[in-house]
This record gives structure tokens, C-alpha cells and sequence, in this order.
């Protein structure tokens, strides 16, 4: 474990002048060194299957802007993938799912493991951590258990996920069924990353906003709960980061979850609100709108400064409230990693 890490020292609550910065979907389309790598892994699932390729691209911005942590170069859907659900990606399109799971399918999917389809993954992993410095950490992941459903069941992207809310309500048994299966198949694939030398793990959950109370503790609160608490027993002292976007108030039931180190703010949410209720039981990570970043300048610099003086005196980790866009200048980027190491 990376025990010089200012990232982990945060998780550990450790509270730091100049708080650990890494980003959600820092590696990715807006560099160009990571184009270059993607035209030559010839498709996206190449290139998450091809270990140096992936690792390669995992170290880009670790090296281009000296962040605090990487974050593991993959897909939320290899799991289903790895299941037996063919997983491919069109332009344009996103993620295509094939076929659209049905019942039938959970007790098949029980069967097969993902240790095996997902090696790559642990290859990735291990040669990143051979490659880092002992002062930056890495961070492995996983889609939430709602999720990757939400994939599965509509077999794409889907802008408004309604029709699957409906479906727990006409066939709970079956959605019930496939979080657990996702449950468990989450769990052995986290565990195997922190094995090949993941220092923390964060789970996202995209599709977690706009869910009501009942549901939203059936498919995400109480299945997030049960991955953390079985990589706690079985690998203590690892930290586990929790991001549920768009859950509002409901984010105090991720937070004071024994098992939540550290809780992502998406940039819907009010900060003082989370500085308020959620640092105390966890330490806060993100909140910085995206967008601010691709605009640059004063109004990138006044909307990070908000988050740096809230989070001052508690432990906190610098990041956005989603991932960046491919029309992110990577020069912005650079600048608000000096911003906000500067001014804290």
C-alpha cells in the first residue's frame, strides 16, 4: 500500500493544508496521447483488454498533470460482459448490451465466473502499480449493482431509466434477484483488483438520482452496503469510496455507512449542505462542476475556491462532481491542479 499517499492520508483522515487531487474520467478523450493510444488498440474493449495498452493510459494524466492518485483504465460493464452478455460500443450509439437479459438468465449468470474474462483487467492493475510512485495511490472500481442493471436490462445507454424503476415494481423478485447476482459478482471482482494492488476502490452509481426511498434502499443503498462490508471482512483497511450521483439528502444513508471511507458530491449538490451533514462521518471528495473546467479561468478558479475554503479544515479530496468531457482543454486542467495546490 502506498503509505506516502496524500490520497490515502485523506481517506485516513488526515486533515492536509493542500488537499490530494485526482479526477473522475481523467484519462480519457480529452487527451490527445490517450487518442493516439486508442486509434491503435483499434475498439475500446481492445484497449480495456490489452494490459499495457490500458496501463499505459491509467499513467497518462498522473504524469501530465502529478496527481495524487490513478484511477484503473475500464469499463463499469465488463462485469456482465465477463457474464456472457455481449458488450460492444458504436459510435455514437455508447454501450451495446446483447441480448437484453431476461429471468432465465440469473441462474446461468450464477454459474460463471469473472476472475477468468476479466484477467486483463487484474494485469492492468498490477503493472500500473509496479509503474506508479510510491506516493501516488490507485484506485480500482466497479459499477454499482443499479447500474450495470440498468445496462443489462435496457441493453444501452438509457436517458431516463423510468421504465426499469417500473419494472422492480411489477417483478421485484427478479430485479432483487439480479442485484444480488451483481452483488456477489462485484465483490469478487474488487477484491481481485485490491490483490493486484488497488490501494482504495470507489463504486459508482449513476443511475442512483431520482429514485424513490423504498427503491432507492432495495437496488442501491442496501447492495452498495453489502460489497463494502464483504471487502471490509475480507480485506481490512482498505478504503471505499462511494458515489451515488444525484441523491440529494439521501447521501447521509451512504455516509454513515461504516464502510463508506470517503463519499463523492455530485455538482447538483449544495456543498455547505455536504460540509455540513457528511464531512464528520466521511470525508468528502468532488463537487466541482465539469463544465467550470472547460470554460477555464476566474470561473473555473472562483467555483473551485468554494469547495477549498469549506473543506479547509476537515479532511477533503479535491475532484469534480462527474467526469470530464471530451471537449475539456487539457491545458485548463493543468492549471487548476496548480490553482488549487497554489492557493490552498
Amino acid at each position: 500500500m502506498s503509505q506516502q499517499s496524500k490520497f490515502l492520508q485523506a481517506l485516513s483522515e488526515e486533515v492536509q493544508a493542500i488537499p490530494p487531487i485526482w479526477f473522475m474520467r481523467q484519462a480519457g478523450r480529452y487527451l490527445p496521447e490517450y487518442r493516439q493510444l486508442r486509434e491503435q488498440a483499434g475498439s475500446f474493449l481492445d484497449l480495456c483488454f490489452n494490459s499495457d495498452l490500458a496501463s499505459e493510459v491509467t499513467l497518462q494524466p498522473v504524469r501530465r498533470f502529478d496527481l495524487d492518485a490513478a484511477i484503473l483504465f475500464a469499463d463499469i460493464l465488463l462485469i456482465p460482459h465477463a457474464l456472457g452478455q455481449k458488450l460492444s460500443f458504436e459510435a455514437g450509439e455508447g454501450p451495446i448490451l446483447d441480448p437484453v437479459i431476461s429471468a432465465k438468465d440469473i441462474d446461468l449468470f450464477r454459474t460463471r465466473d469473472v476472475l477468468g474474462p476479466l484477467e486483463a483487467v487484474f494485469e492492468t492493475v498490477s503493472k500500473t502499480k509496479a509503474a506508479l510512485d510510491e506516493d501516488k495511490a490507485l484506485i480500482g472500481f466497479a459499477g454499482a449493482p443499479w447500474t450495470v442493471a440498468t445496462y443489462m436490462l435496457a441493453g444501452r445507454s438509457t436517458k431516463d431509466p423510468a421504465s426499469l424503476r417500473l419494472r422492480y415494481y411489477q417483478d421485484k423478485e427478479f430485479i432483487i434477484a439480479l442485484m444480488d447476482l451483481l452483488v456477489e459478482k462485484t465483490i469478487t471482482y474488487l477484491i481481485a483488483q485490491i490483490d493486484a494492488g488497488a490501494d482504495a476502490v470507489q463504486l459508482f452509481d449513476t443511475w442512483a438520482s431520482g429514485l424513490p426511498w423504498p427503491v432507492l434502499d432495495a437496488v442501491s443503498v442496501g447492495p452498495i452496503s453489502k460489497i463494502a462490508s464483504a471487502i471490509k471482512k475480507a480485506r481490512p483497511g482498505i478504503p471505499i469510496i462511494m458515489f451515488p450521483k444525484g441523491v440529494g439528502e439521501k447521501a447521509g444513508e451512504y455516509a454513515m455507512l461504516p464502510e463508506c471511507d470517503g463519499f463523492g458530491i455530485d455538482y447538483a449538490m449544495d456543498p455547505s449542505w455536504a460540509r455540513a451533514h457528511l464531512s464528520g462521518h466521511t470525508v468528502v471528495q468532488g463537487g466541482l462542476d465539469p463544465l467550470v473546467v472547460i470554460e477555464g479561468g476566474e470561473t473555473m478558479k472562483n467555483a473551485a475556491s468554494v469547495y477549498m475554503k469549506l473543506f479547509h479544515d476537515v479532511p477533503h479530496i479535491f475532484n469534480l462532481g462527474h467526469g470530464f468531457t471530451p471537449e475539456t482543454p487539457p491545458e485548463h486542467v493543468g492549471e487548476l491542479v496548480k490553482f488549487v495546490r497554489g492557493q490552498s
